[in-house]
């Protein structure tokens, strides 16, 4: 298996110095399966009155996927769920039709110097469930299936590899997997979806023996029938994801936190959000004003 496209991370400031490195979307490709959106954040040490709350805000059409490796966060929606993001654990919120979060600082850790690492992505929804209804799914670590070989750990977070499956609910076929490799450990990756890339979290990665740069997201090429995979190792030892899953079934449109098949859904929603028609989250009174809209073609 080969690497057929090289995707490169542009830093992006959420606000308060809360920088991300953001590989998709990008340039060369809009997605990876479903996944249209891949933020790394961290690891970030926060001094006692740093605020990197992220106040309330809306999406539509997609699903967000939240996974830490540090730290923790407290989620409200519009559905009225409370939930403690903690490290291991899978979050898998629906926005479908409409949604409104929140993702703050937890209580306990207002004040106090603490630490913060994860991923967060976005995977598009089908068109066939894109106004589906908003839910919240939350997984806990304990839940969630693993396999180790000889110096390695696969944490099956989405999806089905290595002969287990993960009880995260998808709407496609979506692949999602936590690696861990020691020093001088391999692994073959074989049997992928259509579509499949792998980034770097923390360490040295090679992909057949092709030494992954820092920053990058390696596409793979589509397996063949005859393909053996792609076989990894790490000199030094490495923290990795695997995504993946089948195409997109059409080109999503994006405009800030919306994602839809339609340009007309987009505007609709930005309409809503700036009329206050949302649903809003319980027990907040802030919320994030709707960003200026792209000039539109003539």
């Amino acid at each position: 298996m080969t690497i057929e496209h090289l995707l490169k991370a542009h830093q992006k400031d959420l606000g308060g110095g809360f920088v991300v490195r953001r590989l998709l979307p990008s340039a060369a490709m809009q997605a990876v399966g479903p996944f249209i959106f891949f933020d790394h954040f961290g690891p970030i040490d926060a001094e006692p009155d740093a605020n990197h709350d992220v106040r309330p805000h809306p999406h539509i059409g997609l699903a967000t996927v939240t996974y830490l490796y540090e730290g923790a966060m407290m989620h409200r929606d519009s559905l009225g769920t409370v939930a403690r993001i903690e490290p291991g654990a899978v979050n898998w919120m629906t926005a479908g039709s409409g949604i409104v979060h929140s993702e703050r600082t937890p209580a306990d850790l207002v004040g106090k110097p603490r630490r913060s690492h994860g991923l967060q992505l976005w995977a598009a929804l089908p068109r066939a469930h894109e106004e589906a209804p908003a839910s919240f799914s939350h997984t806990p670590a304990s839940a969630i299936p693993e396999v180790r070989f000889d110096g390695a750990l696969v944490r099956v977070l989405i999806g089905s590899a290595f002969g287990v499956h993960s009880p995260v609910p998808t709407f496609s076929e979506t692949l999602y997997l936590d690696i861990t490799l020691k020093a001088g450990a391999q692994l073959r990756l074989s049997a992928l979806p259509e579509q499949a890339a792998i980034y770097v979290v923390a360490g040295e990665l090679a992909i057949d023996g092709v030494v992954l740069a820092p920053d990058l997201m390696a596409v793979l090429a589509p397996p063949g029938e005859s393909a053996s995979g792609a076989l990894l190792s790490s000199a030094s030892g490495v923290k990795l994801v695997v995504i993946g899953g089948a195409p997109l079934d059409g080109h999503r449109y994006i405009f800030w936190n919306f994602v839809s098949s339609s340009k007309e859904r987009l505007a609709q929603a930005a309409d809503d959000w700036e009329q206050q028609r949302f649903a809003m989250v319980p027990g907040e009174t802030e919320f994030i004003t709707l960003p200026q809209r792209p000039r539109q073609d003539p």
